[in-house]
């Protein structure tokens, strides 16, 4: 691999006696790691029905490594969303982040996913999740992941931090910023985007980290958390970003976070009187570990007069519910309390009522997009699908894995479903009890409804 020698002399310096051992680990199998969806099925759950030949990421409690020949994103489990396809130490911020049932979280930089997917898992339906990207296209995938993800109780924004900050002050139990950086730390998965360091480099964004940074201190409550990380090994993007917090944020403390074999502190070459605990950061390097490159850093925000602020609460809607919609929900059991249902252009959407108002913001969905009012009728989306359980729907097709009709159903074919006489209406497809989508049922023939742009290819 044809590494920049700038990159290479900065790495030297770093690592000294470890250098050569770091080139080594170039020439080792690329890992293939996959996480447990905890908000759909528990991990022991998932491992009785896994077709897969999985070996547990020691320092992810549902992270699994998988073998290549397994392709776990050409299986119906993956658009039943019973697991997130991510790389091993990219699992370790959202994991390392401590959520509580109830808090109200923000994801930053959160495209296209990942993290934002396992920090409403640890939510459980619970509380709040704003999840934003400045990106246009990659808040696209962003809401994708987290509608397969069976996610709900989300708000999906695609705006400047700067922007979002100026509205949520001091707003969030956790922030989770995983910042946008140089790369290096990826290099050895994707050699591509050693061509990007050598246009965009570490200092040019180190200015960005540092903007954001702040940002995300600023929407923190007092004690609250955030979590700071990238995948590039530079001390200008890494420790560096932090002491720039911790200097301008004398409220931020880095608190400790919980050590693995083969976890490495911090560096500390800039922090001479030990004043900014650069070692509490963990660095994750490809020859210590089996994953790529990362840096993570969780800090707490002091909150010296103990300050228990109530989280914000909106005010119902009074939203007229249309007879059609009452008919529909009328079969679904799915804790829907109707006075935060917001009708906008026939769009029917359940909002989560601890979001604020959203007015000027960019808002990709806001809430639960349940359906569409159509002329006398109610057709429900594909994330209300993904949101429900296959308990709390009263009309399903429950189909086995091995069935054919799965793929077929997921390619978008009609399906005979005649061993399911009493399906008529809107049916809920699952496979082995999992949600894939919905379609409409005369009793002998399911007329698909699965969402275009998610077709099996």
């Amino acid at each position: 691999m044809n590494l920049p020698e700038k990159y290479l002399n900065s790495m030297k310096d770093m690592l000294k006696d470890d250098f050569d051992d770091y080139l080594e680990s170039f020439n080792d199998k690329r890992l293939y790691g996959l996480r447990v969806n905890n908000l759909k099925i528990s991990t022991e759950d998932f491992l009785k029905i896994s077709p897969f030949k999985l070996t547990p990421i020691p320092w992810i409690e549902n992270g699994f490594y998988y073998e290549e020949t397994d392709k776990p994103a050409k299986h119906p489990y993956y658009y039943a969303g019973l697991y997130y396809i991510q790389e091993p130490s990219a699992m370790t911020p959202a994991n390392v982040l401590p959520i509580d049932e109830g808090d109200v979280v923000f994801d930053m930089c959160a495209a296209p996913g990942g993290k934002s997917t396992e920090l409403a898992a640890k939510l459980n339906g619970t509380g709040l999740l704003i999840t934003n990207d400045i990106s246009n296209s990659r808040t696209k995938a962003l809401l994708k992941n987290v509608e397969v993800s069976g996610v709900y109780n989300l708000c999906v924004l695609n705006e400047d931090p700067a922007k979002i900050s100026g509205r949520f002050t001091e707003f969030f139990d956790k922030v989770l910023i995983d910042a946008p950086c140089s790369g290096e730390g990826m290099f050895r998965k994707d050699n591509k985007l050693i061509k990007a360091w050598e246009q965009s480099g570490p200092e040019v964004y180190s200015a960005i980290q540092k903007s954001i940074i702040i940002h995300g201190a600023k929407m923190l409550r007092p004690g609250g958390m955030m979590l700071y990380s990238t995948c590039t090994f530079s001390s200008l993007e890494d420790e560096e970003s932090i002491k720039y917090l911790l200097d301008n944020c004398p409220d931020m403390k880095l608190v400790d976070i919980k050590p693995y074999e083969g976890f490495t502190k911090g560096f500390t070459d800039i922090d001479n009187d030990n004043k900014y605990n650069l070692d509490k950061c963990v660095r994750i390097f490809p020859h210590k570990m089996h994953g790529e490159g990362h840096f993570v850093a969780l800090l707490k925000k002091d909150n010296p007069d103990d300050i228990n602020n109530a989280h914000y609460t909106r005010g119902s809607f009074n939203t007229k519910i249309p007879d059609e919609l009452k008919d529909f929900l009328a079969n679904v059991s799915m804790d829907i309390d109707t006075k935060y249902i917001n009708i906008r252009d026939n769009r029917v959407y359940y909002i989560s009522r601890y979001m604020a108002d959203e007015k000027g913001l960019r808002i990709i969905r806001n809430g639960l997009l349940l359906g569409e009012l159509k002329k006398n009728r109610f057709e429900p989306s594909q994330a209300l699908a993904m949101a429900l359980t296959m308990r709390q729907y009263n009309n399903c097709i429950n189909l086995s894995v091995d069935d054919e009709r799965v793929v077929r159903y997921l390619k978008g074919e009609t399906i005979d479903v005649d061993d399911f006489a009493d399906s008529k209406g809107w049916a809920l497809l699952c496979v082995d009890g999992y949600p894939l989508g919905w379609g409409k049922s005369n009793g002998s023939q399911l007329k698909n409804k699965y969402l275009a742009g998610w077709r099996w290819m």
